[in-house]
């Protein structure tokens, strides 16, 4: 008896607790302050009848999710390109084909395609949630599967057996049919998040009231695919008055120890799987202080990361030379999307240059015609890397028009000649850039490049303004065929064209690039403001 009324003095000691379904914080925080109040010892009768799922069931669960998302990845690759090879060989040639062979091919794909997304962890609940974020990756994923599995086919001399243009169908709607299977598995996940809390991750809370009350405000388990299962509060430091220096830190000290040791506890009998660490960085002895303390629960420990690293969908740690660091930003293209869109660029500006040959001559007599000057309009504007090069132009002002100082053309602008106005509204000015395009200076599609004084005058206005130039400029982009193009005598115009920039170099992809061109020529927000 009176060991345990020693025992029960001791838990009475600890920091007093408040509870709120899942929340556990050894504080008094404002927003729980009408939860009741419980002492440690009702604390440890009440934990003692929570039932919670067994870790391992949980863990099972989300394994047998992952092994389902993957299979069902696999095969919708394989009956695409079943399907589509049906489908091609009974238009075409009046039959079935050879369809074993075409599974065969498809299973090659799928399983070199569905292996390296299986160990990037792209199956998981919480991936699966966050689509399309990853479909970047998921096409260059595609793009070297598919490579890989041509390479060997060529090898073992098994590519006459297929259709080319079989192979090229599966090539451009299999890819379609993952993303279709995407949508449907984040479907599946979004249910299973709403329906129940089994295969979400378990993760106990540990930090400031105010972060990790911002944290439980916008983690919704539906949407992030994390289940929050208690989380303890670290009390701020108390003011204590006129002590002295040494007795006030001392005590700090022993308030800090306190919230620890109450942390670490409940967080060993929640059994969580992730324990998230919510100080900031700058508070490095804390930190210190809780990692050392929650090593001894068996859960992996994750630090939260400063508010700024929260812009980088992409972040990293990486490792350069003997050093550890984060990477927060990739290059804007990997060197296999660089090979790609500059073979493209190449092949279509020649192929292009050949085609519109007798559009050009016919162009550069009816500019000679209309009015005295070159054929040409050369002017110098910053390209990849800001670094300036001369872009090439059907002369669409009169001669000396530029005089006086850099000036946009505006609407009825009387230094643009008759044959001009017909060039610039059907974008006919711009196909000389084929020949920037051809050179490597241009890409077919990018960010459209301004003229020198342009840059340096929204450089410092309009923020990122710069980033533009981390790709290639091109003749015509995202912006211009959302109608963003002409003159941008404000701003907010100039914020929104490199909004769409931004968006086109962060969300590139060869199939991108032909929808920009296509939008080019139908759409008719491509020539809006073209004056």
């Amino acid at each position: 008896m009176q060991r345990r009324n020693t025992e029960r003095l001791k838990l009475d000691r600890v920091p007093p607790v408040y509870i709120d379904r899942n929340i556990l914080a050894p504080a008094s925080p404002r927003s729980l302050r009408g939860l009741p109040r419980q002492s440690s010892s009702a604390l440890a009768w009440l934990l003692e009848r929570r039932r919670f799922l067994p870790l391992g069931q949980a863990g099972l669960m989300r394994s047998l999710i992952m092994l389902g998302a993957g299979a069902t990845e696999l095969g919708v690759i394989v009956a695409s390109s079943i399907l589509l090879a049906f489908a091609y060989h009974a238009v075409f040639y009046g039959g079935a084909g050879p369809l074993a062979h075409y599974a065969e091919a498809g299973l090659m794909i799928g399983l070199l395609f569905a292996v390296p997304n299986a160990s990037r962890s792209s199956y998981t609940i919480e991936h699966l949630l966050s689509f399309p974020s990853g479909l970047r990756q998921a096409f260059s994923l595609w793009n070297i599967a598919f490579c890989a599995a041509l390479g060997l086919g060529f090898l073992i001399k098994a590519s006459a057996e297929f259709s080319r243009g079989a192979i090229l169908l599966f090539y451009v709607c299999g890819f379609g049919s993952i993303v279709l299977s995407r949508l449907l598995l984040q479907g599946i996940a979004r249910g299973i998040a709403q329906r129940g809390t089994a295969a979400l991750r378990q993760v106990f809370l540990v930090g400031r009231e105010a972060d990790v009350e911002a944290f439980r405000s916008c983690c919704e388990e539906s949407a992030c695919g994390l289940r929050i299962i208690g989380a303890s509060l670290l009390r701020d430091a108390a003011p204590d008055g006129d002590r002295p220096q040494r007795d006030a830190e001392l005590r700090e000290d022993n308030r800090l120890g306190e919230d620890i040791r109450l942390a670490v506890s409940v967080a060993r009998f929640k059994r969580p799987e992730d324990i998230l660490i919510m100080l900031p960085w700058s508070d490095r002895a804390t930190i210190e202080r809780c990692v050392e303390a929650f090593l001894t629960v068996p859960a992996s420990i994750h630090l939260d990361p400063e508010k700024i690293l929260s812009r980088f969908e992409d972040l990293r740690v990486s490792r350069l030379g003997p050093m550890m660091g984060l990477n927060l930003v990739r290059e804007p293209l990997s060197i296999l999307e660089i090979l790609v869109k500059r073979l493209f660029d190449f092949v279509a500006s020649m192929v292009a240059l050949i085609v519109f040959a007798p559009l050009f001559l016919l162009c550069a007599i009816l500019i000679k015609l209309d009015s005295p000057g070159p054929v040409f309009f050369v002017q110098h504007r910053y390209g990849f890397n800001q670094e300036p090069f001369p872009i090439f132009k059907f002369r669409s002002m009169t001669l000396g028009a530029s005089q006086g100082g850099f000036r946009q053309a505006t609407k009825n602008d009387a230094r643009i000649t008759a044959v001009g106005r017909f060039l610039r509204r059907w974008n006919i000015d711009e196909l000389p850039q084929l020949l920037n395009v051809f050179l490597g200076e241009m890409s077919l599609v990018g960010p459209r490049p301004h003229a020198l004084p342009h840059d340096r005058a929204f450089e410092d206005r309009v923020a990122l303004y710069a980033r533009r130039h981390n790709v290639k400029p091109g003749i015509t982009g995202w912006a211009q065929v959302n109608g963003l193009r002409g003159e941008t005598s404000t701003d907010e115009l100039m914020r929104a064209r490199v909004e769409h920039d931004l968006y086109y170099i962060d969300n590139w992809s060869f199939w991108f690039d032909l929808r920009i061109i296509l939008m080019t020529v139908l759409s008719r927000k491509a020539y809006r403001n073209a004056y």
